[in-house]
């Protein structure tokens, strides 16, 4: 009722002459907001105090899991979520009111009407099909508890740092769409908006990191990306929210590419409701799920499908593009480079979508089953990193509207040297010679004229120097994580030696412990080297009491070189335990990468325009 009356209250307010936004409306929105606040601090409560009453809490919560975990437990749920969702949609649209009072008053009010359009959505999606407040007679005596891999300190801090991203995408929309109608889409709104694209994008890179930590460490496998369905919902967003914000960079300064911008802003948070729907709908199998209820898939359906069309209609009716400044583009300069980057990076978003929505549509027309894994998305989107690297690496040296090339010797040399290190470090490593070298070479050459731009030439972007260092750095890592990663799978059992080419491993001893609501079995492993330097390594399992589910936990020793990384599962039936042992290179770094992309946008967000 609030947002019924909220958004009357704003419409009665857009016809008036008056410059500034009725003190009503702002009024409003933040009671709108206190109210949210409390229902998911009720529900936290709930949590806390193990009220069994509580459906959402039973379903999630037992007496025996630690505090933190009982307070995690709030948004590692279907409901509660949901209800996380919706404190960040009502937080950001009270922020934006705030933080925007330069802006003209009817672009503000529409910017607000669109978001409760959002917003009324999820209420109703909460109250009709996802109540976190059900009520329970009689009262259970005790909870069915979370899943166990669920309880780890980085998956529970990812969720609302990944909604921060994700929700973040909803005020880029709602003000697009805000922007079209009053023909205000300009260098102004540009440079406004801007700020918003950096914390989504910021909130979104971070999400993705915890995300990637705790698949690394915690399903036992030794990898940071599957490829899973569930994973790519989050990079699909990240991916069309990097192109915005390059676009938006353009918009800036040349007032161009205005089509662009707004398709993307609709993309955007259109992948991000998407990624709700598969999560939330069934039709996906994987632990990040929330596979209860189909009824809730089709309600998602349904609000796209009408967010979709309303969104795309006000584009279309409202929109008029210039295209002056577009076919003015000069085919030596920056935007051009942006706008080269940008088909890439639609591309990539292309291959990562079929590959997450086929197999989907293929089991509902013909109900056959088929993954798609991390080949096919290597070998579609490998080859085209490699252009896409080399016009990462000159686009920022060329000047806006015309350029010609300069320092074009520093270039060359610097593509040498690229191309001659990766050679001599590829050639020992892989049958597949040429293709890595190239590949290695394109990520040296973005690496190395990063560099020369951040710490040799004079300055004028600092931020997006540190972003694209971290980006190649990123490349990099992965790169030469999976050509030099190995990995030893044996079965083995205490007291026995298992020598390999590199060295041996020793499982010494186990130890077995009890904890509040889970029974430990703690294996001690000596791994030595050629060179007889050696590492111990205490891998465990765990017999978790509610729900009973037995988890493996691994044991990584980090380096700035390499991870050695070890895990155990139980072989039944006898004394012995499969071990899987890997020495992951330049693991680290893919962590630091991340954040250094994410720094290069921090420093955006307050960075003064030049």
């Amino acid at each position: 009722m609030l947002s019924v009356l909220l958004c009357g209250v704003s419409i009665k307010d857009f016809n008036r002459s008056s410059k500034q936004i009725n003190q009503n409306v702002l009024s409003l929105s933040l009671l709108q907001l206190v109210f949210v606040i409390v229902s998911f601090l009720s529900l936290v409560l709930s949590f806390v105090n193990s009220d069994f009453s509580n459906e959402t809490v039973f379903n999630n919560s037992h007496t025996t899991k630690p505090l933190f975990y009982k307070i995690s437990g709030t948004w590692g749920n279907h409901e509660g979520s949901l209800l996380l969702w919706l404190l960040v949609l009502t937080l950001f649209i009270f922020l934006f009111l705030i933080k925007s009072k330069t802006q003209p008053k009817k672009y503000r009010i529409l910017t607000l009407l669109f978001q409760q359009i959002i917003i009324i959505g999820f209420f109703l999606f909460i109250l009709m099909t996802s109540n976190p407040f059900n009520y329970l007679f009689p009262i259970p005596n005790e909870g069915l508890g979370l899943n166990p891999i669920l309880q780890d300190p980085a998956l529970a801090i990812h969720p609302p740092i990944l909604y921060l991203g994700y929700v973040g995408t909803s005020i880029i929309f709602s003000s697009s769409l805000a922007a079209v109608t009053q023909n205000y889409v300009s260098k102004e709104w540009g440079q406004h908006i801007k700020k918003w694209v950096l914390v989504s994008w910021i909130f979104l890179s971070l999400g993705i990191m915890l995300g990637s930590i705790w698949a690394y460490y915690e399903l036992g496998w030794g990898g940071f990306w599957f490829w899973d369905p569930v994973e790519n919902v989050s990079l699909m967003p990240w991916l069309a929210l990097t192109a915005l914000l390059h676009c938006i960079v353009v918009l800036e300064r040349r007032a161009a590419l205005k089509s662009w911008v707004i398709i993307l802003s609709i993309t955007t948070f259109t992948l991000s409701m998407c990624g709700t729907f598969l999560v939330r709908s069934g039709i996906l199998n994987s632990v990040h799920t929330f596979a209860n209820d189909p009824a809730r898939g089709i309600f998602i359906l349904i609000f796209l499908f009408v967010l979709i069309v309303l969104s795309l209609g006000i584009f279309f009716i409202f929109h008029k593009e210039n295209n002056k400044n577009l076919n003015n583009f000069f085919w030596l300069s920056r935007e051009t480079s942006i706008l080269i980057n940008n088909w890439f990076m639609m591309y990539f978003l292309s291959v990562v979508l079929i590959g997450t929505v086929y197999p989907i549509f293929l089991d509902v027309i013909s109900s056959e089953k088929i993954s798609v894994g991390p080949p096919f998305y290597h070998k579609l989107i490998a080859p085209f990193l490699i252009p896409f690297l080399l016009f990462m690496s000159v686009g920022p040296r060329l000047k806006w509207v015309k350029s010609k090339v300069e320092n074009k010797y520093s270039l060359i040399l610097t593509f040498v040297v690229s191309v001659t290190l990766a050679f001599f470090i590829i050639k020992n490593l892989t049958a597949d010679i040429l293709f890595y070298t190239v590949l290695v070479s394109a990520a040296f050459f973005l690496f190395f004229t990063t560099l020369r731009e951040l710490f040799i030439q004079k300055l004028n972007n600092t931020s997006q120097a540190i972003a694209h260092l971290g980006f190649s750095l990123l490349i990099l890592s992965i790169l030469f994580n999976s050509i030099l990663s190995s990995e030893i799978i044996t079965n083995m059992k205490v007291g026995e030696k298992y020598n390999y080419s590199k060295g041996e491993i020793f499982f010494k001893k186990i130890e077995e412990r009890k904890e509040s609501n889970f029974n430990s079995i703690t294996a001690y492993f000596e791994v030595k080297d050629l060179k007889g330097r050696m590492v111990e390594l205490k891998p465990e399992i765990r017999i978790y009491n509610q729900p009973i589910i037995v988890t493996s936990e691994a044991d990584i020793k980090t380096t700035l070189l390499e991870d050695k990384f070890i895990v155990m599962n139980l072989v039944k039936g006898n004394e012995y335990f499969n071990i899987r042992y890997q020495v992951k290179p330049f693991m680290v770094w893919i962590w630091i990468s991340v954040l250094l992309l994410s720094l290069g946008g921090a420093m955006g967000l307050f960075k003064t325009r030049t």
